[in-house]
């Protein structure tokens, strides 16, 4: 059994550390404050790569989601804005084009998503479709050779800035989640309308907005995949999703760390820094631990997605317990810091905010431990 990563995953990280540190972490506060989606930093990453990464090397990538999960968190470790606009964009939107799209529908689409001329959204979740992910109401009835799609979707990533979204519409009613399909919809069809993005506590220079479809008219050869797979490919498509949010909430929880390493020896209190008392240096510890075993599970879950081995169990450990750990390992470091921790002039306050998304978006932490007791029980979803 090898831990050590190869000289090709380490150059990465440290390619991808200096790229964060010198493109994305200068801007990370004014675009948290100001709400301002890194459209210029994600074409960047695009034209070193970086959006390919977990992709097969005919496409650009390296076919290794390790490496990717390492890139993830890298960005995240400066910037969870710039990092969840990533992970929506190659693991939600672009994925499945890859997964289950036709040779056509990768080469209309593909390359733009992995050069990062285009940006790919999903659109799964709807008002009464979250953790319910089967109960989509949104509707794709065909006529003369086209989809038509009436509904909305909600709380999407990317959606304002997303050339095509792939979404999941009902085609079967009758046939309930075997009912369900998954469409490429480009966000200049007819009838494809964007409503009002969010105004969200954390994540904010991230883009999440609403989508609404009013007899949206696709072509017939837009499906992805076959008629009434939608709800087992977006369950594939999750799996994957879970490691890349597991990987981002790892960058946080480092974030944290670093910053209150940096600080237990800057701040003086009874004469000494407050690094030297137990009691700091117990929360250090703890937070250190508990990151280490959050990625050594990332990297379990994207070394068995790589073998193609099974990996749901483990995506949704990973998922789980990474996301969790941003969120305690964020309130450490505002203990740490006290009541400077409480102000915007420390980057601690921001971590926490975006960290507790972690334990919500792509399957909540309900819904993770849901996925590995039925693991564990021998249930099945479908």
């Amino acid at each position: 059994m090898d831990f050590s990563l190869s000289e090709e995953q380490e150059l990465l990280r440290r390619m991808v550390r200096s790229f964060a540190e010198k493109e994305v972490a200068p801007g990370a506060k004014d675009r948290d404050e100001k709400g301002e989606f890194p459209l210029e930093v994600i074409r960047k990453m695009g034209e070193l790569g970086l959006l390919a990464l977990p992709f097969p090397e005919e496409y650009g990538g390296m076919g290794d989601t390790i490496s990717y999960a390492i890139a993830v968190e890298e960005i995240a470790r400066v910037c969870a804005s710039t990092a969840i606009t990533y992970a929506a964009h190659v693991s939600l939107g672009t994925a499945p084009l890859y997964m289950f799209g036709t040779k056509e529908q990768k080469e209309k689409w593909l390359s733009k998503c992995l050069d990062g001329t285009m940006l790919a959204a999903y659109g799964l979740t709807e008002p009464d479709a979250g953790s319910d992910a089967g109960a989509t109401r949104t509707i794709a009835r065909l006529e003369d050779g086209e989809w038509i799609i009436s509904g909305c979707k909600c709380l999407i990533t990317n959606a304002s800035y997303a050339g095509i979204v792939v979404i999941t519409a009902l085609t079967d009613k009758e046939k309930g989640s075997h009912g369900i399909s998954s469409f490429i919809v480009p966000s200049d069809a007819p009838g494809f309308k964007l409503g009002s993005k969010y105004n969200k506590l954390g994540l904010r220079g991230s883009d999440t907005a609403e989508i609404f479809f009013d007899d949206c008219r696709i072509p017939q050869e837009y499906i992805l995949g076959a008629r009434g797979d939608g709800f087992k490919q977006f369950l594939q498509v999750l799996d994957g999703g879970r490691i890349s949010i597991a990987a981002l909430s790892v960058g946080i929880a480092q974030a944290c760390l670093e910053a209150s390493l940096k600080y237990s020896k800057e701040r003086f209190q009874f004469g000494k820094p407050i690094s030297k008392f137990q009691a700091i240096q117990f929360k250090l510890a703890d937070m250190a631990t508990k990151i280490e075993l959050s990625r050594l599970m990332v990297y379990k879950a994207a070394w068995l997605k790589d073998q193609g081995l099974p990996y749901t169990r483990e995506a949704a450990m990973a998922k789980l317990f990474a996301s969790e750990t941003a969120t305690w390992a964020a309130l450490e470091a505002i203990q740490i810091y006290g009541g400077f921790g409480y102000i915007k002039d420390y980057p601690v306050e921001r971590y926490l905010r975006d960290a507790k998304l972690m334990e919500i978006g792509e399957g909540t932490s309900e819904i993770q431990r849901i996925v590995i007791a039925r693991k564990l029980l021998g249930e099945v979803w479908v």
